[in-house]
């Protein structure tokens, strides 16, 4: 049987794979800091943890951060105010690296001889223990956790001349995935990691440009959307205009699959394909793949709701909502006694009896993590009265851990990557258990077929083949040396 860890943080969190983080930046609007603040609500959903706000007006740079939601901490016409000026970055954070504290909030801030420099970033660094024992040993003093943090000193100690220039020395030495939000005193600076792996999407309000990880942050703005930044693209904002850098060596695009998945908003277009209709989609594919005969199909909310639709419409099945989720739990809940604990998924779901009752029940959900969730929500079902409890994932099993910004557990942990699909399936509690296949789910976001020997998207979390040398992991043996250069060729 698989040992399935405690309760972490919160008692209430469902066994799912974590939000990574959301950034936003704004350059050249009155209304900057306000802006920032709704971009930011748009993207709560990745990272709920904590929420920062960096602008800059006439050589000043002012900065609000705090722990919990959006809402909860820009909601005063104080905090706007006094976050002055046209020019302005944030970010919503689920702490992949470094812990849930204050001083790890970003976007983070220094001073530098050229003046200010503020970060955020999504995705996470794979060389990070590396850089940061040679970085300690140059004198580097590190004042969180984040390997965030990393890239600051990197910039610190470049000799280069020009902040982009330094930028992109710093970004040469990390491994890993990343999308950033930079701002300066004159400036607004968006990069994408050389593979893509987290999305970054460029907009217009006005004659304001805005870089932002989806294109649901533009829509609360009534901002346009223009493009995708490209894989291992800079996108420089002043008062000149825009300006595009590409300095790194081009290799072969890999986005991540789950943003398809699971973390992206539904209404997001990101790669130029719609969230909704790629995730019906894989429902649709999850259905001609599984013929499971039922009578009624449900999603469990919210994730498996778009899948569980294209699921309904292809096979003929009916689509009903047998499971309610109560939206008001939250991480501030009470702290529950052993109890209360005990009542597990119920605080966050209730079977819909009435309907789920003398029915065969096709459960439609995105992933399966340690399966504790998949597990109660089976029992849940089957004590509402159905016959028979089928459970299909919109993904494949999720067999191998993320390094790029996603937290999932160690290998040791995922449900997929210790049992059969028949082992767990007993495990579960379900009399049948269906994953998309990795074809199937290439299929359903547009690609005849994946390329084995160089995938069009990073799945590494289904297949372990990640597209970046996990050099933390692999103990250390850094293939990069800190840049020792004095001046452009």
């Amino acid at each position: 049987m698989l040992n399935m860890p405690p309760f972490k943080s919160h008692p209430f969190d469902d066994d799912k794979l974590h939000e990574e983080c959301g950034i936003f930046g704004i350059f050249g609007h009155e209304e900057a800091s306000a802006h920032t603040a709704l971009g930011l609500h748009a993207l709560q959903h990745r990272g709920q943890e904590a929420a920062g706000v960096v602008t800059v007006g006439d050589g000043q740079f002012h900065s609000h951060k705090a722990l919990g939601h959006v809402g909860d901490n820009f909601n005063s016409e104080n905090v706007i105010s006094e976050l002055s000026g046209p020019n302005a970055i944030g970010h919503v954070r689920y702490s992949t690296t470094g812990g849930t504290l204050l001083r790890n909030v970003q976007p983070i801030f220094a001073e530098f001889d050229f003046g200010g420099l503020a970060i955020g970033h999504n995705g996470n660094l794979t060389n990070t223990q590396t850089l940061r024992k040679t970085l300690i040993k140059r004198g580097c003093i590190f004042q969180s956790t984040m390997d965030t943090e990393i890239i600051i000193h990197l910039v610190a100690i470049s000799l280069y001349s020009s902040v982009v220039d330094r930028l992109v020395d710093a970004l040469r030495q990390v491994e890993g995935a990343y999308s950033l939000v930079a701002l300066t005193e004159d400036s607004v600076i968006g990069v994408r990691d050389p593979h893509g792996v987290r999305p970054l999407v460029l907009g217009k309000v006005g004659d304001s440009y805005i870089l932002a990880s989806e294109t649901c942050a533009l829509d609360i703005i009534g901002a346009d959307f223009i493009r995708d930044v490209e894989p291992g693209e800079i996108i420089v904002i002043n008062a000149e205009g825009i300006h595009s850098i590409k300095p790194f060596a081009p290799v072969t695009s890999r986005f991540c699959i789950f943003e398809y998945i699971y973390f992206a908003r539904p209404d997001s277009v990101l790669e130029n394909k719609n969230v909704y209709n790629v995730r019906k989609a894989i429902g649709e594919e999850l259905s001609r793949e599984s013929r499971i005969e039922a009578d009624m199909v449900v999603p469990v909310p919210d994730s498996g709701v778009p899948a569980a639709i294209g699921y309904a419409e292809a096979s003929g099945i009916p689509f009903e909502l047998g499971i309610i989720r109560n939206h008001y739990v939250g991480r501030t809940f009470i702290e529950p006694g052993q109890e209360i604990r005990n009542f597990g998924v119920k605080l966050k779901h209730n079977a819909n009896k009435a309907k789920i009752e003398g029915k065969r029940v096709i459960l439609v959900d995105d992933s399966i993590v340690r399966g504790t969730t998949s597990m109660k929500i089976a029992d849940m079902v089957r004590a509402a009265g159905a016959t028979e409890v089928h459970l299909c994932i919109s993904s494949p099993p999720t067999a191998y851990s993320c390094y790029y910004g996603i937290d999932t557990p160690e290998r040791e942990d995922l449900m997929a990557a210790q049992m059969s699909i028949d082992e767990m399936a007993k495990q579960i509690g379900v009399d049948s258990l269906q994953f998309i296949s990795i074809e199937g789910l290439y299929r359903a976001v547009g690609e005849k077929t994946r390329n084995e020997e160089c995938p069009q998207f990073c799945d590494a979390c289904f297949t372990g083949g990640y597209p970046t040398v996990l050099t933390d992991k692999e103990g250390g043996n850094n293939t990069s040396q800190l840049s020792l250069l004095s001046e452009r060729d």
